[in-house]
């Protein structure tokens, strides 16, 4: 709140300015948009990567790893078995016994698309098997 005093009477009686002051408003304002326009850039990421191969130590596998492999022609097959995308769900069932603690080892050829493994992750997850291994080829460091 901001005081002015008035010279031109006689009772020097004080005024009160009923103005507002907005300068620390839009400097509080300002400060904010640079803050943002600065940080809005290094919150996107569309920065293109190319991912190195593994030359991880294979870790322990279980006594009986299940495998799920996706085949350049889409088809998939659990173990040495081929299935249905629709008949998923019910051949793991009975592979597994009901277990859906048990991880499945995901293969898919190198020609199938991300999006086609990412769909046949979807379909595990519709199954209830959320543990899943994606399996790669084991390079020397």
């Amino acid at each position: 709140m901001a005081i002015r005093t008035s010279r031109e009477s006689d009772d020097d009686v004080l005024d009160e300015a009923h103005e507002i002051n907005v300068t620390p408003f839009i400097d509080v304002m300002l400060v904010l948009l640079i803050i943002f326009m600065v940080a809005a850039p290094l919150a996107t990421v569309d920065v293109p990567v190319e991912l190195p191969a593994s030359s991880a130590k294979p870790q322990p596998r279980d006594v009986e790893p299940l495998f799920l492999t996706v085949q350049a022609d889409l088809s998939l097959r659990i173990g040495d078995d081929a299935v249905t995308a629709h008949a998923l769900g019910a051949a793991l069932e009975a592979r597994t016994q009901g277990d859906h603690s048990q991880r499945i080892f995901l293969r898919a050829d190198r020609s199938v698309s991300y999006g086609e493994l990412m769909e046949t992750m979807n379909l595990l997850r519709r199954a209830g098997y959320l543990k899943v291994a994606l399996v790669g080829v084991e390079q020397s460091p």
